[in-house]
């Protein structure tokens, strides 16, 4: 079958075998051939859909430039509330419920898929698109769970399409610098690191809401739900609570862990952790009664990961600390400077030579900082992606029509599948921790990880959370 990209660029070829007229001349100033136009559907076009989408393409008050290359000529969202502004900026994109639906009616129409959803549909919306060979941007996380996000990277190699993972600080030219300098020396060989967020900044550790909601009428929950099963509607939940409900969120590490963690993953030779362990607060039901939320997320967590490295240095002692919980301040940091930003959020790597601290948007230091005015830094020598972290997305749109394996890109699956893998370990460790089973509360527990076969080989009841199950006709 010739796709209609194909036709239009052999029609081309013919057409300039008459007659060779420049493209401007036909469309005028700034005309775009069709054959040099990326279409893109996005599902879930509301929230961080919405600026996604005008990310790639521009908004209609020109406030967003995006790239000129980019049309936006499919939304799919299940909840008509939610698609108002992506409407009112992309008038002439045709709107659809369902993406399974789209998927199969235009197919032929779309070049490219944008996944905005829930964390809970990110891998099934993203395999059927990848499954009909279309390019995809998905927002971080990019999957819920652990065999999602091998899936994906998997598939991605399988079908040959063009991969983003929506963490935009990829792109910025801070992590650039922290990793030149890393590779430069300064700090020797890193051994430990600290990353931590004060998200959330929603409900969490909370008892699973209760009563009898009518669905908007504007909304399916249906296919809101999709793989999740039996779970009624609750406003706790839409538009924008879930996150902290591990039915379809992935809690404060999932939204900012592909953030703050990503540093330590592109610079560090790590891929996938030994083990993990770790604590969460306690929420209390009375005063003799720990309360058991087994639905939501903790209010705050912290996380121990071992990454063995993998040029045989040893091993990274990696902590995730979130809900507002930070790491003691370096004693290279002077009372009246910040840790990380200053608002919550930030990292430090310690290795045999200094400390390097940073945060995800934000240019790293060395510490103590007064030392930096006698140290030589190393020259530029990573390339940069134009706009930082609005080039996150006109530049997974260029390597689209570039075609795959064509450019390089700040985050492709076979970066941010292992990344996803390694975050999403802290959430299996976090409701292991929470469990309980024959034995009694389980606790803190050392989490032993093959991570080639994705199973933990100490504690098989962890193993439920590597994958979730099911609901007839959503499965991968």
């Amino acid at each position: 079958m010739i796709s209609r990209r194909s036709f239009i660029k052999k029609a081309a070829l013919g057409a300039a075998a008459v007659s060779i007229v420049p493209r401007f001349v036909i469309g005028g100033p700034g005309y775009i051939a069709p054959s040099d136009t990326l279409y893109i559907a996005g599902i879930g076009v509301g929230g961080k859909g919405t600026s996604d989408l005008t990310g790639f393409a521009g908004s209609i008050d020109g406030k967003t430039k995006g790239n000129p290359k980019a049309k936006i000529a499919f939304l799919c969202d299940v909840d008509e509330r939610q698609t108002v502004e992506s409407k009112k900026n992309f008038p002439q994109a045709k709107y659809y419920k369902d993406f399974r639906v789209m998927l199969d009616k235009e197919a032929k129409h779309i070049d490219a898929v944008s996944v905005s959803t829930a964390d809970h549909t990110h891998a099934v919306a993203t395999i059927a698109a990848m499954q009909r060979g279309k390019h995809v941007y998905v927002q971080k996380p990019l999957t819920h769970n652990i065999f999602e996000a091998r899936a994906l990277t998997e598939a991605a190699k399988k079908y040959k399409v063009v991969t983003q993972m929506g963490n935009q600080y990829a792109s910025a030219d801070y992590v650039r610098v922290a990793k030149e300098w890393v590779d430069a020396g300064l700090i020797g060989d890193v051994h430990t690191v600290y990353c931590w967020t004060n998200r959330p900044v929603w409900p969490q550790g909370i008892a699973t809401p209760t009563g009898k909601h009518e669905v908007p009428k504007e909304m399916d929950w249906d296919l809101w739900l999709g793989p999740v099963k039996g779970v009624d509607y609750n406003p706790a939940y839409h538009p924008f609570n879930w996150r902290g409900w591990w039915n379809f969120g992935t809690g404060a590490l999932g939204d900012m862990g592909c953030h703050i963690m990503d540093a330590a993953f592109r610079i560090l030779p790590i891929d996938y952790p030994s083990e993990v362990e770790c604590s969460a607060t306690t929420a209390w039901a009375d005063f003799f009664k720990v309360a058991d939320y087994p639905d939501s997320c903790p209010s705050s967590s912290i996380i121990h990961l071992k990454f063995p490295r993998t040029d045989g240095k040893g091993n990274i002692n990696f902590t995730w600390m979130d809900g507002g919980l930070l790491p003691k301040r370096p004693d290279e940091l002077l009372p009246d400077e910040k840790l990380g930003d200053g608002g919550g959020n930030g990292y430090i790597f310690e290795g045999t030579k200094g400390k390097l601290m940073a945060n995800y948007e934000r240019m790293p230091v060395l510490l103590p900082t007064a030392s930096m005015k006698d140290i030589t830094f190393p020259k530029a020598t990573l390339p940069r992606v134009e706009g930082q972290e609005a080039g996150h997305y006109t530049q997974w749109v260029d390597a689209c029509i570039a075609g795959y394996g064509k450019m390089q890109l700040s985050s492709p699956f076979e970066f941010a599948g292992p990344f996803t893998e390694a975050v999403l370990m802290g959430n299996l460790a976090i409701r292991s921790y929470n469990l309980r089973t024959d034995k009694g509360f389980t606790g803190r527990k050392k989490l032993l990880w093959d991570a080639k076969n994705m199973k933990i080989t100490n504690f098989d009841e962890a193993n439920q959370f590597v994958k979730r199950e099911y609901r007839a006709g959503w499965s991968l």
